[in-house]
C-alpha cells in the first residue's frame, strides 16, 4: 500500500524531542522567541519597504520577497512545533503533513535561489554601478523573482511527490518535529536508492550552484572594494559582506547536511537540532543582517515610529490618486 492509503486515516506521530522531556520546555521558549522575532522583523521590513518611496529599489524589492518567504516558511512549521512541544498529543494529520511538506520545501527552495539573485544584485551594484539601472530594471527584477518562486515550487513538487509515494509498511512514527523528506525516507520499507539519487540530482541546482555563485560574486565584490581608497568605506563594506556570508554559510550548510547525505547515515537527533536552527533561527537573522543594520533603514524606522512616514505616504497616496 502507498503512503496515502496507509496514513490517510491515522496521520503521523511526530516523535520530535519526546526522548528529552526536560528539554521540551526550553525548546518551546526557544521556538516561540525566534518565531516572534521573525514575525516582527520581517513584517517590519515588508511595511517600511512598501511605505517609503526611496526604498523602492531592486535591493529592497528582493529583501521584501525574502521577508515574505521567511514569514511564510516559519509560519508553516512553528505553530505545529509549538503545539507538539507543549502537549502530550504529538500528531499531525495526513493532509497537514502533505501541506507542510509541500509548503516548506517550496519556500525553502525558493529562498535558496533568491539569495543567489540578491548576490547578483549586489555584484551589479558594486562592480557595474554605471549600468546598474539598466541591468536591474523593474522588469528584470520581476523576472528574477518569478524564476526563484517557480523553481522552488517545481523542486517541492518533485521531492514531496516522490517521498509521499513510498510504502511505509504501517509505521507512522516520524522521528522528527516536522514532516521532512529525509525523515520520511527512513520510514520506507523499500529501497530508497532511486529517491536519494533524484534528491541529490535535483538538489544540486539549489544547494550547490547558488552558494558557489554567491561566493564567486562576493569574490568580485571584495576585489572591487579593495580598490577603494577610503579605509572607513572598505571596513563598512567588508563588515556587510562578512555578515551576509555568515547567513549564507548557516543557511546552506545546515540544509546541505540534511539533504545531501544517504538516509542510512542520517542521524535523527542531530538532524532535528540542525533543522531547528535553519527553520527558526535563520529567518530571524535575515532581516537583522540584510536590512536592520542599514543606515537608510534605521532612518526610515525612526520616521515610521514617529508617524512621519505614515503621514508622508498618506499625502502621496491622496495626490497620486
Amino acid at each position: 500500500m502507498g503512503w496515502a492509503n496507509e496514513s490517510a486515516l491515522v496521520g503521523f506521530i511526530l516523535v520530535g524531542f519526546s526522548d528529552h522531556p526536560r528539554l521540551e520546555a526550553m525548546l518551546f521558549a526557544f521556538v516561540l522567541f525566534f518565531y516572534l522575532l521573525t514575525l516582527v522583523g520581517n513584517f517590519t521590513i515588508i511595511v517600511i519597504s512598501y511605505l517609503d518611496p526611496p526604498l523602492h529599489t531592486p535591493m529592497y524589492f528582493f529583501l521584501g520577497n525574502l521577508s515574505v518567504l521567511d514569514l511564510c516558511f516559519t509560519s508553516s512549521l512553528a505553530p505545529q512545533t509549538l503545539v507538539n512541544l507543549r502537549g502530550s498529543e504529538k500528531t499531525i494529520t495526513h493532509s497537514g503533513c502533505v501541506v507542510q511538506l509541500y509548503v516548506s520545501l517550496a519556500l525553502g527552495s525558493t529562498e535558496c535561489v533568491l539569495l543567489a539573485v540578491m548576490a547578483l544584485d549586489r555584484y551589479v551594484a558594486v562592480c557595474r554601478p554605471l549600468h546598474y539601472v539598466v541591468i536591474m530594471s523593474p522588469r528584470m527584477c520581476r523576472q528574477l523573482a518569478c524564476v526563484s518562486w517557480l523553481s522552488g515550487l517545481a523542486n517541492a513538487l518533485v521531492h514531496a511527490t516522490l517521498a509521499l509515494q513510498l510504502p511505509l509498511c504501517g509505521s507512522h512514527r516520524l522521528d522528527h518535529f516536522i514532516c521532512e523528506v529525509p525523515a520520511l525516507l527512513k520510514l520506507a520499507c523499500v529501497d530508497t536508492t532511486i529517491n536519494e539519487l533524484v534528491l541529490l540530482g535535483v538538489s544540486v541546482p539549489f544547494l550547490i550552484l547558488p552558494p558557489a555563485f554567491i561566493l564567486i560574486s562576493y569574490g568580485f565584490i571584495t576585489r572591487a572594494v579593495l580598490r577603494i581608497r577610503s579605509v572607513e568605506v572598505r571596513h563598512k563594506a567588508f563588515s556587510t559582506c562578512s555578515s551576509h556570508l555568515v547567513v549564507v554559510v548557516i543557511f546552506y550548510g545546515t540544509i546541505i547536511y540534511m539533504y545531501l547525505q544517504p538516509s542510512h547515515s542520517y542521524a535523527q537527533d542531530q538532524g532535528k537540532f540542525i533543522s531547528l536552527f535553519y527553520t527558526m533561527v535563520t529567518p530571524t537573522l535575515n532581516p537583522i543582517i540584510y536590512t536592520l543594520r542599514n543606515k537608510d533603514v534605521k532612518e526610515v524606522l525612526k520616521r515610521f515610529f514617529s508617524g512621519q512616514l505614515c503621514t508622508t505616504w498618506m499625502w502621496c497616496s491622496r495626490h497620486l490618486l
